[in-house]
């Protein structure tokens, strides 16, 4: 499907990806689709119950976009391994959290059998992998989800995992630039402030992201810390010169650029859906990911419908559909 074939409310739905209550095409799965025209669902534990069931609602949702003429859906979710990983025994694999895995050997072998999993559940996005360095001191958030505190083997193993998610069919979602294994503060309770300079970002914590890069994953998740470095002002998911001057400019990244849930309290506590999206807006962030209220699933399309009607966010609209566009006609059967 190409750009020209959209209309303006299907090309503002595909910069969004929702959750949603429920474990089949309900009302609201329906609505999130046919009226908001979402380019991806994300699936979390509520919407999960075996192995059969996540198989149905994948295909019923997929064919409910196809019907209603919208480009095929991105079918997203958090399978990290460990204690974040939403597809569970005994339908699936235990796989290892980040830290238990040891070499690149074990890192590929953890994509393929994720890959297959997610691929047979038909799901064709992971939230994966996690390519934070830790502090060394031990005092990070990302402690156990992370490879660890040597950058040079969280790219090496982050990489692995990129590509053996990819070469399966199932984008890779590197997760959370510029890096969070610094801070100790939890995003879903409030903001972090990492108040280090840009050299030491990229001495460390950008490592990682660079070979994510060079190795083409699919997407980089923004994280909602403050980086006072690059932007005294917005957190890296609302920022533009996180987002577009450094990602895209300075790294030249040509993936999907995507929030973390705008839902979590390090956005929400300082933000209206309206004015974070437009922020997101201004930085050429490709996704808004809302994980979990329609009304806010809502708010942040009609200001997305609504900005974009303009001349100024015209080209803004046009570019991070394109990529998106372009991204899944790459990766899915039906783009």
């Amino acid at each position: 499907m190409q750009i020209r074939d959209l209309t303006h409310r299907q090309m503002a739905g595909q910069r969004i990806m929702a959750g949603f209550t429920g474990t089949m095409l309900n009302a609201d799965l329906r609505y999130l689709i046919d009226t908001l025209c979402v380019g991806g669902i994300i699936l979390f534990s509520r919407n999960i119950e075996n192995a059969g069931q996540v198989q149905q609602l994948c295909a019923d949702a997929r064919a409910y976009a196809a019907s209603c003429g919208n480009p095929s859906l991105i079918i997203a979710v958090d399978q990290e391994g460990g204690p974040v990983a939403r597809l569970k025994p005994p339908d699936f694999t235990e796989l290892p959290a980040a830290a238990h895995i040891r070499n690149a050997s074990e890192a590929a072998e953890f994509a393929g059998i994720a890959a297959l999993e997610l691929s047979r559940a038909g799901i064709n996005m992971n939230m994966a992998p996690v390519l934070d360095v830790t502090d060394p001191a031990g005092n990070s958030v990302m402690t156990g989800r992370a490879f660890g505190n040597d950058p040079a083997k969280v790219a090496e193993m982050g990489t692995a995992v990129i590509s053996g998610l990819q070469k399966n069919g199932v984008m890779a979602v590197a997760k959370h630039f510029p890096g969070i294994g610094r801070t100790f503060t939890d995003s879903h309770a409030d903001r972090p402030d990492l108040d280090i300079s840009a050299a030491e970002l990229q001495a460390r914590d950008l490592i990682p992201f660079s070979a994510a890069v060079r190795n083409h994953a699919a997407g980089i998740m923004l994280s909602h810390v403050r980086y006072g470095a690059f932007d005294p002002k917005c957190p890296a998911s609302l920022s533009p010169a996180v987002a577009s001057d450094l990602l895209r400019r300075k790294m030249g990244y040509r993936g999907l650029v995507l929030t973390d849930d705008l839902e979590m309290g390090a956005i929400a506590r300082y933000y209206e859906m309206p004015e974070a999206v437009h922020q997101i807006l201004e930085a050429d962030i490709d996704i808004a990911l809302i994980c979990h209220t329609m009304a806010k699933i809502e708010a942040a399309f009609e200001t997305i419908y609504a900005e974009s009607a303009g001349t100024k966010y015209r080209r803004g609209l046009t570019e991070p559909v394109t990529r998106i566009l372009s991204t899944k006609e790459r990766y899915l059967e039906q783009a």
